[in-house]
């Protein structure tokens, strides 16, 4: 995974709500362009967490597993700048 990390998050062995409640506080704490890297965030999590945050709002830079393990899953996602955020029409 390239890049630097602003925030790390692990969030093995926490129930999903709490672990989503967790991260987008920390995102809606983030500013442009910071990235935040997540372990332990299983496909179910991913797509859950793609569908709370705000659309066009992030990009997922890398999605890595080291092993079969789901809890060893990493995510990381970028916010984006809202300059560069383009209103849907």
């Amino acid at each position: 995974m390239k890049g630097q990390v602003d925030y790390m998050l692990d969030v093995r062995g926490i129930i999903s709500p709490f672990s989503l409640l967790k991260v987008s506080l920390i995102y809606q704490q983030m500013k442009p362009c910071q990235i935040m890297e997540i372990t332990g965030c299983d496909p179910d999590m991913q797509r859950d967490l793609l569908r709370i945050l705000p659309d066009a709002s992030y990009e997922v830079i890398c999605r890595e597993h080291q092993t079969t393990d789901m809890e060893n899953m990493k995510v990381r996602l970028e916010k984006r700048n809202p300059i560069d955020v383009k209103p849907l029409k």
